[in-house]
């Protein structure tokens, strides 16, 4: 509640009617005078004080520290950018935009760092705030280990850094005595950082091996994103500990038995942890169909404040690389008795769904169970028994439908009906589905890849994409009606200058959106671009103008989802947050009956009150923590790929490639490699022979001589000129321009181009600053902001930079 009570007075004072008040005026404002609502108005307010958030302004009235004369000081973390410059994101969202820090005022700081910083002067562009500063403080180091190439210059060794997190050498005075070529990917933990004009100093703490080295790649990444390793010996202990006491023969009595009905998992074909399986039962009475959703009972062996529970709150999700895994819990209990696998009693948690004649649900139910998976498949296995192929692709070689047990091929017909329908649903709902490209990385048994194939496209992804969907609304609803806190899954709305971006590159594309920017609205705008040459650019836009979801308490919903109420439930062995969801469970059932029948003590409205769960305070605390991992996770599961497809393409230089323009920015041009799904980036001078006139909010650039038009979604013909591997850059140049039915433009030379595209990854809007220009607390959904109109002059090749669940 004071977290509520927070942000109401936060957003009060953001209102443009707000004036100053002290505090007795600011709670009769949010009608919380009253003597039972002020005691926590009041201690809210202090909590605020204590944050920085708000502070006392003249006359001790309450006010937001930028909205105080001379309040130019905040705390924030540093983002570098490897041109010398960078931006401040303050602590607090409350205090104001990002700040801009020019190259030389940094004072030492590096990417990641809690810095102090101070306003030096301030500006407006589109009515929002702009802000350039200083550091003046560096108040905590958050990296210290990095990885890099050693080299040696002259008589001086130094290590380069590998990515873009930090970007100078590292001064390594060690080296030249430990005996390690030049060239060798080391690990150095920085010993004095950089200050004024002095390089960072370091010592080396292992040899990682030659560049290019199997798992060398892997294990850089590890380092750079700072994710966990090996679990500690006392969590392996008590892992094994759970283990060895297990005997589901004492849990039947205890629950629900399910052991005799059909229930089947569907998993990716290299799947180990096996955390869901579905059941379908229909009811005589009204012919409706119940759904089971049967997840893995995570909660039974890892309990509240143990080794094990604390070391899966710190790693936050499992990490998926190519080939490899880190997992949140050790593989005795996610790939074992945890892992729903085929024949073998497992213990779950079932939601027990009703669905009427229009799959919306009607009746809910739940329960601690024990199952038996009658069949473990894969997602192209199910896809081609529900298709009647012939031929049943297996890992143990092909098979034909009547290898199955009949109850198995019937279940997945039904299960195939059943799903179809809660997707009609949902979309007239409004639930948003993008068309945008995936790719699987084919790897050698070296770790490298050798090729990229399309995502397979089976619907039975869908299949049990649309269960999971309706389990995690189910539990959600649940305990919103409870009126407790959890940890939702949460996805706000487009902003306003987000949607008007969106609006304005759909217009450049020539399509039209209508003022009121809904659901309806975005699913008629996909719509009607299914199958044409601007649909990935239109819906990479409608992706990119949309914030990431992420986990809070907070009772936001999911607008993707078009969900007023999510949770994530199904995936235990993998997030932490679904984990949290299962104990509230335990709570429910010790309230009512673990095998999913009404609450203790009489009526089923029965009200239902919660004891010793978690307060929305400390779940604040936990989804921000999770909220952290899973994008870490992302981030160092996308660099890796990367590292990889230009491992590849390091022995392709000068072959051409087909790509699509994914974004205009006002330094450059980004192209994405349509086969590897990874982008590239021709710079201005370096762009055919013109002068280039760059509209970033349309998406377009036109050349001032040739009145050539490249805009977001044109088709290029490219070839490849660069890779650097140490900075993750891949340099492109063009050789045609394909565009969308316009003339084309061969081997550089330009000619006249009409027509427009829209959409794009690196949009930015707004009138043109000579310095960079601050990108806003963006997550990696959104579009970044900076200048409209610019002019380059272009010239030949090119250079790259670029830094995953509903």
């Amino acid at each position: 509640m004071s977290e509520q009570i927070k942000n109401r007075i936060i957003n009060h004072l953001k209102s443009e009617h707000y004036r100053p008040q002290r505090p007795r005026g600011l709670a009769k404002d949010l009608n919380l005078e009253n003597d039972e609502q002020y005691p926590t108005f009041r201690e809210a307010l202090r909590e605020l004080m204590h944050q920085g958030r708000v502070i006392l302004g003249s006359r001790g009235a309450i006010v937001l520290p930028s909205q105080k004369s001379g309040r130019d000081e905040f705390v924030g973390t540093y983002r570098h950018n490897k041109r010398g410059f960078g931006f401040v994101v303050p602590t607090d969202p409350s205090d104001h935009e990002d700040l801009y820090i020019p190259q030389g005022e940094n004072n030492g700081a590096i990417n990641g760092d809690t810095v102090r910083a101070k306003i030096t002067s301030r500006g407006q562009r589109d009515g929002k705030a702009m802000y350039t500063g200083r550091i003046t403080e560096v108040i905590e180091r958050k990296h210290s280990r990095f990885v890099g190439s050693l080299i040696k210059q002259g008589t001086t060794w130094m290590v380069l850094p590998d990515g873009n997190q930090f970007t100078e050498a590292i001064l390594t005075p060690d080296a030249a005595s430990r005996h390690i070529k030049p060239g060798t990917k080391v690990v150095v933990e920085i010993t004095e950082y950089p200050e004024d004009e002095r390089r960072a100093v370091g010592v080396i703490t292992e040899v990682l091996g030659a560049a290019g080295e199997k798992d060398v790649d892997l294990k850089t990444v590890i380092i750079q994103h700072n994710l966990p390793e090996t679990f500690p010996e006392q969590v392996l202990a008590q892992a094994r500990r759970a283990v060895d006491t297990f005997d589901p023969e004492i849990e039947r009595e205890r629950r629900l038995d399910l052991t005799d009905e059909i229930i089947c998992t569907i998993d990716p074909d290299d799947a180990k942890d096996y955390d869901d399986a579905i059941s379908l039962k229909r009811i005589p009475e009204t012919g409706y169909w119940e759904l089971g959703v049967h997840i893995a009972d995570v909660s039974f062996f890892v309990k509240d404040g143990t080794p094990l529970d604390e070391e899966a709150q710190k790693r936050g999700n499992s990490t998926y690389f190519p080939g490899f895994v880190i997992p949140m819990l050790p593989e005795i209990l996610s790939n074992g008795v945890c892992s729903l696998q085929e024949a073998v009693p497992r213990l779950c948690k079932s939601a027990f769904i009703t669905l009427d004649d229009d799959a919306r649900p009607i009746k809910t139910r739940f329960a601690n169970t024990i199952i038996t998976s009658a069949k473990r498949l894969r997602y192209r296995e199910a896809q081609a028994i529900l298709d009647g192929e012939k031929s049943i692709p297996h890992p143990d070689g092909a098979r034909s439908v009547a290898d199955y047990p009949p109850q198995v091929v019937q279940l997945l017909h039904d299960m195939n009906a059943l799903a179809k329908r809660i997707q009609k649903r949902r979309r007239h709902d409004g639930q948003i589905v993008l068309d945008l490209p995936q790719v699987d990385l084919v790897l050698d048994e070296e770790g490298k890849v050798i090729d990229a194939v399309a995502e397979d496209q089976s619907f039975t992804h869908t299949l049990i994409e649309m269960f999971m969907v309706e389990a995690n609304e189910a539990v959600a609803r649940l305990f919103d009606s409870l009126e407790v806190p959890f940890i939702r899954r949460v996805h706000p709305g487009p902003e306003v200058e987000d949607s008007e971006r969106l609006r304005t590159f759909v217009q450049v594309a020539g399509h039209r959106m209508p003022k009121a920017m809904d659901h309806k609205a975005l699913q008629a705008l996909l719509e009607s671009v299914k199958g044409k040459p601007e649909s990935f650019a239109i819906n990479l836009a409608v992706l990119k103008s949309l914030s990431r979801a992420e986990y809070s308490p907070e009772p936001i919903g999911h607008y993707a989802l078009a969900s007023q109420n999510y949770t994530h439930f199904t995936s235990p062995i993998r997030r932490y947050a679904d984990l949290t969801i299962h104990r509230l469970l335990d709570a429910y059932f010790a309230q009512t009956d673990a095998r999913g029948q009404t609450p203790r003590g009489g009526r089923k409205r029965q009200r239902v009150t919660l004891e010793d769960i978690p307060s929305y305070d400390d779940l604040v605390e936990v989804g921000r923590h999770i909220s952290f991992t899973e994008r870490r996770s992302d981030d160092a599961e996308r660099e890796l790929r990367q590292v990889k497809v230009l491992t590849l393409l390091q022995d392709k230089i000068g072959e051409e490639f087909t790509g699509v323009i994914t974004g205009i920015t006002s330094f450059g041009i980004f192209i994405q490699l349509t086969q590897y799904l990874v982008d590239g980036l021709i710079r201005y001078e370096d762009l055919m022979d013109d002068w280039w006139d760059v509209d970033e909010r349309a998406g377009v650039v036109r050349g001032q001589h040739s009145g050539m038009r490249i805009g977001i979604g044109d088709v290029a013909q490219v070839y490849i000129v660069k890779v650097d591997l140490a900075r993750r850059e891949l340099g492109l140049a063009i050789r045609e321009i394909k565009g969308r039915g316009r003339k084309q433009v061969q081997d550089g030379q330009p000619a006249q181009q009409q027509g427009g595209a829209a959409g794009g990854k690196h949009q930015k809007q707004g009138k043109h600053k000579q310095q960079p220009q601050a990108q806003g607390r963006q997550s990696k959904h959104q579009p970044r902001r900076g200048g409209q109109s610019r002019r380059h002059r272009g010239g030949g090749g090119g250079g790259f930079r670029r830094g995953r669940g509903r």
